[in-house]
């Protein structure tokens, strides 16, 4: 029989924008937050939706849905960090039937628009598909071949690092070049300043 899994190529696929975190350090609200006029989410948002026809929000609750006609799954388990954003990521694709899900953060605004088909090329058999800018892991910006089960039994066994899951479950790291890092993380208000400035001077 074979084992072999199947080639991104042919296969389907999906991205979840993690929202749910609590967003403390930018005063809460975090996907809400304006960057050029737009909330974060929305850019977010639009950016997957160019890149894929099946993109859902993952949420902490309901009272966080924002007002985008995209599905929402709920995160099932809370104070484990964005562990939780993955786990509801695998639930979403396996009601999809995706074997493969993309998993972003709602406050990267500047992701690279060949972020998925690039992770696709090089995720080979690997469990996912991490790159790596300028010498740092990004696990939120990460292919992952879904599979609920491993991820379960890791947090069942006290698991929070997204990191630490990636290695465990046998990740392919892929570097990432570029000018300007195209992961940048706008988490707190400093970092959306900074934010700021890099789109105003990408549009003049």
């Amino acid at each position: 029989m074979n084992h072999t899994p199947p080639s991104f190529k042919y296969s389907s696929h999906c991205i979840v924008i993690a929202c749910g975190g609590q967003g403390t350090r930018m005063g809460g609200d975090k996907p809400w937050r304006a960057l050029g006029g737009k909330a974060l989410v929305e850019r977010v948002a639009d950016w997957a939706l160019a890149q894929s026809d099946c993109v859902a929000l993952a949420l902490r609750d309901r009272h966080q849905a924002p007002a985008l006609e995209l599905p929402v799954v709920l995160d099932r388990h809370s104070g484990i960090g964005p562990i939780t954003a993955l786990a509801s990521a695998f639930d979403f694709a396996e009601t999809k039937a995706c074997d493969y899900v993309l998993m972003v953060g709602c406050d990267q605004p500047f992701l690279p628009t060949d972020l998925l088909s690039h992770l696709g090329s090089e995720i080979g058999n690997a469990a996912a598909a991490v790159p790596v800018s300028n010498g740092r892991e990004q696990p939120m910006a990460t292919l992952w071949r879904t599979d609920s089960e491993s991820l379960a039994k890791y947090i069942d066994d006290g698991g929070q690092s997204l990191r630490r899951f990636a290695k465990d479950v046998g990740a392919k790291f892929v570097d990432w070049d570029a000018d300007e890092d195209p992961f940048f993380n706008a988490n707190d208000q400093h970092a959306l300043a900074l934010a700021e400035r890099r789109l105003k001077s990408a549009v003049r």
